[in-house]
């Protein structure tokens, strides 16, 4: 079915048609879910959430820009509530700490990748990166939020969404590193 008319029959809670959006976005939404948890039932309930939260709001979408654009907002919504639902302590570094280098700012991030680690390789990486540092990196990286936003919606500082991002980054390049000297060699 074309996603304008699954749209509108969801709107209507057509049980099928919302069948369908699950199937045709659950995998797209998991590998969201799975940026921001390091365990699959973890991220299993968030995605489970996330789509009642998508089915109970659809409503609200009124066709204007991407449909998988806003469903995706919901889901990071969904996401940082469950942080903040289950009162999970990201672990982040204390504020007072001295900001981070710049060079570091100032590198560019894909610096960091190589094109011979995997997308699937690359995720593990950013998965085994502490807490905080995980969510402030996907946040700032892959939902294209400021550091201002990030801290409003972590309660933190921008400067130390400034920081966990970058050490988020210096973690992630020797993770590459290490991989890279691992399987060049």
């Amino acid at each position: 079915m074309e996603n304008r008319k699954l749209i509108a029959a969801c709107k209507k809670q057509d049980t099928n048609a919302q069948r369908e959006l699950y199937e045709t976005f659950a995998p797209r939404m998991m590998g969201l879910c799975m940026m921001y948890c390091k365990d699959t039932d973890t991220a299993q309930d968030m995605l489970h959430d996330g789509f009642l939260k998508v089915f109970t709001n659809i409503k609200k979408y009124s066709g204007r820009g991407s449909f998988e654009g806003w469903m995706r907002r919901v889901f990071v919504n969904t996401i940082l509530e469950h942080f903040r639902k289950e009162k999970r302590k990201l672990q982040f570094i204390s504020e007072e700490m001295e900001e981070p280098q710049h060079e570091m700012m100032d590198e560019n991030l894909e610096r960091l990748f190589d094109d011979s680690i995997t997308e699937d390789t690359l995720l593990k990486m950013i998965q085994e990166l502490p807490d905080g540092y995980r969510t402030v990196f996907s946040l700032y990286v892959f939902e294209d939020m400021s550091h201002r936003e990030i801290g409003k919606q972590l309660g933190i500082k921008e400067a130390a969404s400034r920081s966990q991002y970058s050490r988020a980054k210096s973690a992630l390049k020797t993770k590459i590193n290490e991989y890279i000297a691992n399987n060049n060699g």
